[in-house]
């Protein structure tokens, strides 16, 4: 999965303001692809991220704020810093560009490229983005603004410093032609090659005066000027790992294997950064990958709109690992993603409390119930016979084969950079873990006192938790970690090398079963909708135009029609009557002992006119399981059960054939 050295990168963050979730989620992928890595040879990883100090952006900020560029950035650096401990980021190095380990590199840089006339003075009339702190043409302006954030641009003629970018245009053509792999995905490739196929390449304006800018590096050729913020933060990836400096170091890391982008930095690092990299007779990196944007409904996140997710509230209000999980799980790379609050609960309640979290609570509670709290000895010895009930092995087999397919298929997807495709894969493995136990019944196995069986159903179902953690432990180590120590295992790092391999638990090793819940439910009711994004001036006004003339063009859901989130929302079980009495004081309420697969609960139902409690004992009905309870009549009702009825008949929602167990889903 691993060449000789994995060394990831992130971009370098700017010091003008806080983090958001684009900032975060950058950086937790490579936390999480730098785990994965570790796991296979920590000694040939390296993760680098850091933040970017220099720029006109920064001075602004400060002047704003009433401090000093460098109080600036202290400050601000410190709110990265917290973030990316509080998120549980594993980076070897952060580098800041103010340190003097890079400021004195990018001065030798530019000082050879100077000598070898890689760079010269000329005279320069155009317009200039503040917010992007670059040149533009006017024949690549959109109205007279930026064409990258539609901002308005000033008007600057002045005399400085240029890099001879031109020079390679025909070069960087055909190397990414003949280098697929260097930009991802294609589509990003083919946006940089139809940049460079249609436009003739200028020189790149690599300083700016100290009379319009004074917070940046100074030419070491020239101390009237300080450096483009762009060419001294893109260095940031080599002066970190030695370069100059620390050969060794150097040739064990560069060139870099993934470069972590957005897409809105695509050429600054996809033109810029091979160019400046080829002129200084540096290798190229391996790949530069450009991720999508965050959206608010189909709008990007931007604080200039001020409809930015603060991660410190998502991991305060539903924890880190939680958080980590929905970034890495919602967004395929390369693609755009939406965030709300209501999408993270729903994936939270359907991958982590109902599916893994329910899977650990049933395989502990059954370990503890049916095998003194130790992890089971199945006995997997050619000698057992196994002949009087085959159905558990060929069940036991196949799940068996599911998880080997799960461990390749996230390899594939670390190697592809496709981790959203195989979390999915090791969630669907999770989900055969619940169906397997569905369709063995360790539960009926215990009744009949098949110990063979049972022991062998709760092993494959311990280890099956054991390889599902592992490949999880990158994205949620946190929780992974206690996942691995309630099976019994003192290491809680996992080894990847024991993956594909069975029987890795040691039978008769006491589990230690959680005090609370790995992934406690979250209750819809308390999830504050996510506010809609800001709307422009005018469309307010004509928002508030069209709602004066009932003129709504919005289509209108007819009334009683609900929607598919609306329905997914409900979550419907089977579940077993154990005992049923009447409710006294009420003619028309039975009162229900049930059980949901290894929960038990207590109904109140209105079918006594219509059902003795006789007549409902034994049978497997239907259930909304996540309704909030409620008390009738005084008694407390956890849930609802289903019922058909016609003018003064009612009959009971069953289920066509027998079911092995109850708490099976209904779909």
């Amino acid at each position: 999965m691993a060449d000789k050295s994995y060394y990831v990168t992130t971009p370098i963050y700017y010091v003008n303001d806080r983090p958001h979730i684009g900032h975060a989620y950058t950086t937790v992928l490579a936390d999480v692809l730098a785990r994965y890595h570790r796991l296979l040879d920590p000694t040939s990883t390296f993760f680098l991220t850091g933040t970017d100090e220099h720029g006109q952006k920064v001075q602004q900020a400060a002047e704003k704020n009433g401090l000093t560029p460098q109080q600036q950035c202290d400050q601000t650096v410190v709110r990265y810093q917290e973030l990316w401990k509080r998120l549980g980021i594993t980076n070897d190095d952060f580098i800041r560009t103010t340190e003097d380990r890079h400021k004195v590199i990018v001065q030798e840089v530019l000082q050879d490229l100077y000598d070898r006339d890689e760079i010269y003075r000329a005279d320069y009339q155009g317009r200039y983005c503040v917010a992007c702190e670059r040149f533009f043409a006017e024949k690549d302006l959109v109205d007279g603004s930026c064409p990258e954030c539609g901002l308005k641009t000033d008007a600057i003629q002045e005399s400085n410093y240029f890099f001879r970018m031109s020079k390679y245009q025909d070069w960087l053509i055909e190397y990414i032609e003949t280098h697929p792999e260097f930009i991802r995905p294609d589509f990003r490739a083919n946006e940089t090659l139809g940049f460079l196929k249609t436009k003739k390449l200028q020189d790149l304006c690599i300083s700016r005066p100290k009379s319009r800018l004074a917070w940046g590096i100074e030419l070491p050729f020239d101390k009237d000027f300080v450096t483009y913020v762009w060419f001294d933060a893109l260095l940031n990836y080599i002066t970190a790992i030695g370069y100059r400096r620390d050969d060794d170091k150097f040739n064990k890391w560069w060139p870099a294997t993934h470069q972590l982008i957005g897409k809105d930095i695509l050429t600054t690092h996809t033109v810029y950064w091979p160019t400046m990299l080829k002129a200084m007779g540096v290798p190229l990196p391996k790949t530069v990958f450009a991720h999508g944007w965050w959206l608010t409904g189909r709008t990007k996140m931007s604080k200039s709109l001020g409809n930015v997710v603060n991660p410190m509230e998502m991991v305060d209000k539903y924890g880190v690992d939680a958080f980590r999980y929905f970034l890495i799980a919602e967004m395929t790379l390369g693609q755009d993603a939406s965030f709300t609050e209501e999408a993270f609960v729903r994936r939270y309640n359907s991958d982590l409390a109902n599916d893994l979290g329910n899977l650990l609570s049933r395989v502990l509670s059954m370990i503890t119930r049916y095998c003194d709290g130790k992890i089971p000895d199945y006995g997997p010895d050619e000698n057992v016979d196994f002949s009087g009930n085959p159905e558990p092995l060929a069940h036991t087999a196949a799940v068996h084969l599911k998880l080997k397919w799960a461990v390749e298929k996230m390899e594939k997807a670390i190697q592809t950079m496709r981790l959203d495709a195989g979390i999915g894969d090791v969630l669907a493995g999770v989900r055969d873990l619940n169906k397997y136990l569905e369709q063995t019944a360790p539960w009926t196995l215990a009744k009949n006192k098949d110990q063979k069986h049972l022991s062998l159903v709760l092993y494959t179902a311990a280890e099956g938790l054991r390889i599902c953690a592992a490949l999880l432990y990158p994205v949620m180590p946190e929780r992974m970690g206690k996942l691995r120590a309630a099976l019994g295992m003192e290491d809680v790092t996992p080894q990847m090398d024991k993956l594909k391999e069975f029987n890795v638990l040691k039978p008769g090793t006491p589990i230690r079963p959680l005090d609370v819940s790995l992934f406690p439910r979250i209750e819809v009711e308390n999830v504050e909708a996510t506010p809609s994004s800001p709307q422009s001036k005018k469309e307010k006004r004509d928002e508030g135009v069209a709602s004066t003339k009932n003129m709504n063009t919005e289509p209108v859901k007819p009334e009683g029609v609900i929607t598919y989130d609306e329905v997914m929302n409900v979550k419907l079980r089977t579940a077993k009557v154990l005992q049923a009495e009447k409710v006294e004081g009420a003619d028309k309420l039975l009162k229900l002992q049930i059980e949901v697969g290894e929960e038990k609960r207590q109904l109140v139902a209105g079918i006594a006119l219509h059902y003795t409690p006789e007549q409902v004992v034994g049978r497997t009905i239907v259930i909304v399981a996540n309704l909030k309870p409620a008390k009738i009549r005084g008694v407390e009702s956890q849930g609802m059960l289903l019922c058909a009825s016609i003018g003064d008949q009612l009959r009971l929602v069953t289920i066509d054939g027998e079911l092995s167990a109850s708490g099976a889903v209904v779909k």
